[in-house]
């Protein structure tokens, strides 16, 4: 199963809204390389939502519905996908702890700070709960 970490800016639609919400649609992606990550996506698939302005993972989620056309998008190019709501981590990883971990050595995460949706292989998302203090 694939595993995917998503961005959002707190100030915008931070994970809080999300448990509050326990569903939303995730879309105003644009860049082309996010956007074939979001294509990727299917339901089921495992994400950690990531807060930009914190620079650090605080959340769980799932993908709830595999890509679909992003409603906003009068093109009719971009796609959407809707999350369902998991758990906080119990502490955030911040961007400078992952950084220190040698499995996202390489990781689009690090190479490309602003691409908002970013595949995670099932080492790192492993590292990433395992710092995130969430135990499976």
């Amino acid at each position: 199963m694939p595993f995917w970490l998503v961005k959002t800016e707190p100030s915008t639609y931070a994970f809080q809204d999300l448990l509050r919400d326990r569903k939303t649609r995730w879309d105003g992606v644009s860049n082309a390389q996010a956007q074939a990550n979001l294509r990727a996506m299917r339901e089921g698939d495992e994400v950690v939502v990531y807060h930009s302005g914190e620079k650090a993972a605080v959340g769980l989620a799932r993908v709830a519905r595999g890509a679909y056309p992003d409603p906003g998008d009068p093109a009719g190019k971009r796609v959407a996908v809707d999350l369902a709501a998991g758990r906080a981590l119990e502490k955030p990883v911040t961007l400078g702890v992952l950084r220190g971990a040698d499995v996202f050595d390489g990781s689009p995460l690090l190479r490309q700070g602003r691409l908002s949706v970013v595949p995670l292989s099932a080492a790192q998302w492993r590292v990433l709960l395992g710092l995130g203090g969430v135990r499976r």
